[in-house]
């Protein structure tokens, strides 16, 4: 049984996220022994990727992870890794394709943090990720087809061979979550 979730939020964002809030509020109304963690994940991707590694580490297994766009890329990444249980949220997918768009200076969407991102940065995260996903039988993909960030076909493929479940319509932002919260639960065993 699940003891720990680990919720990454998408590129520049927070643990105070939207879906990160449902998703708190959610697991603190069930009164069960589920530990949800929700880190604020540093904009820097290797001070990131350190930072997971450590949660991974201090947390109680079996640990399932969850993430929304660039968290569900680190969520995939991860849950491969260590043959976890995922739920993905219009994940971002290799090889990250229009992310050079972020070249340069950004800012972060929740805590207003000014951040640069160079070419190597781009680099690291583009290798950190599977040419071919091998986590399909653990793994709950959450999509909507409306989602005007990333192409959700291109994600069915990648993820071929999960569990999927498309809504037609919505945005990036996933806006059917308050409606998947059973089914995530369901899919997460706990």
């Amino acid at each position: 049984m699940i003891k720990t979730i680990i919720y990454f939020h998408g590129f520049a964002s927070s643990s105070d996220s939207n879906k990160a809030k449902i998703f708190q509020k959610y697991i603190s109304s069930l009164k069960n022994n589920i530990e949800l963690i929700v880190p604020d994940l540093n904009n820097n991707f290797k001070e990131a990727i350190i930072q997971i590694k450590q949660i991974i580490k201090s947390n109680q297994k079996p640990i399932a992870f969850m993430g929304s766009s660039l968290g569900g890329y680190y969520a995939a990444y991860f849950s491969s890794k260590h043959n976890s249980k995922a739920v993905l949220i219009n994940p971002a997918i290799p090889p990250l394709e229009g992310f050079d768009t972020y070249l340069g200076k950004n800012q972060n969407y929740s805590t207003g943090e000014n951040f640069i991102l160079k070419k190597e940065d781009i680099k690291f995260i583009k290798a950190l990720s599977y040419k071919k996903y091998n986590n399909q039988k653990n793994t709950l993909l959450l999509l909507e087809s409306g989602d005007e960030v990333l192409n959700y076909i291109k994600t069915l493929s990648y993820f071929k061979g999960c569990h999927a479940d498309i809504i037609f319509g919505g945005s990036h932002s996933y806006e059917s979550l308050d409606n998947k919260l059973e089914k995530i639960r369901s899919f997460l065993e706990f």
